[in-house]
């Protein structure tokens, strides 16, 4: 399929969002469907993987554009993109009412992330598809001193917000009591903690709180908590990024609940 040059225009009121990346890219046309509007290339970009991009949007119809370096420049500043990008819908943040009442269902265990003043996007998107990989209910993310759903952070993610919706709020304490109040378990976790999470009975409604890595929970977090774990070391390493730290706690409250 040729790649035909062109402007693209948008409605004003729609401002697009970029997925930059070949691999974001790719799995946004895999698993977002009509959620991608449009494929940009680079210009003088050389065929290779670029083919495997070319593919999948012919086959769901999807336009591909060549695009010159400025333009992948000024939508995507300072973003490693590869010559590559999806123009997808505009991200909306959900709401945390229908996060909890998907997560207070009669069967099984709600499960909602709450990630407390987390700055950096790689984590938050990495967290972000951890959670969507483990079926996560939805994530919950402060209005101030946070990572947003940008550029960045949708290359981490790889799309993974198509699945799981993200909520912004502007007090990360108050949600936590009305989370409380519905019935769910805080947990938070830190390093120190001496409940391990491998002790912890994950088997009820659970609203986990990772905090950041330089300063970890926030005061109002550690005040709402009901319990704190932490994840076991056996090496010389006492401490483990965030994101990572979070697909670890994800995979054992998998393991429990489906034991």
């Amino acid at each position: 399929m040729k790649a035909r040059k062109s402007e693209t225009r948008h409605p004003k009121a729609e401002v697009p969002t970029f997925i930059p990346g070949f691999h974001a890219v790719r799995e946004a046309l895999i698993y977002m469907g009509d959620g991608v509007q449009e494929i940009w290339i680079g210009s003088g970009r050389r065929p290779g993987r670029a083919e495997e991009i070319l593919r999948l949007a012919e086959e769901r119809h999807i336009p591909v554009t060549v695009k010159g370096p400025e333009d992948f420049t000024r939508h995507l500043p300072g973003v490693a993109h590869q010559g590559i990008a999806a123009v997808v819908k505009a991200f909306r943040y959900a709401d945390v009412g229908p996060i909890m009442a998907a997560a207070l269902q009669p069967e099984g265990y709600g499960l909602i992330l709450v990630a407390d003043h987390i700055t950096d996007p790689g984590n938050l998107g990495a967290m972000i598809r951890s959670a969507a990989f483990f079926g996560a209910h939805g994530i919950i993310i402060p209005e101030d001193r946070s990572a947003r759903i940008d550029p960045a952070m949708l290359k981490r993610s790889a799309g993974a917000c198509a699945h799981i919706p993200v909520a912004r709020v502007v007090n990360i304490g108050r949600t936590l009591e009305l989370l409380s109040q519905k019935g769910f378990w805080i947990i938070g976790t830190s390093a120190e903690a001496p409940m391990s999470i491998y002790r912890f009975d994950w088997k009820r409604h659970v609203a986990l709180v990772l905090g950041s890595e330089q300063k970890g929970l926030s005061r109002p977090a550690l005040k709402s908590c009901h319990e704190i774990v932490s994840i076991p070391s056996e090496g010389v390493i006492d401490s483990l990024n965030v994101s990572v730290a979070t697909g670890a706690i994800l995979s054992e409250i998998l393991r429990q609940r489906s034991s």
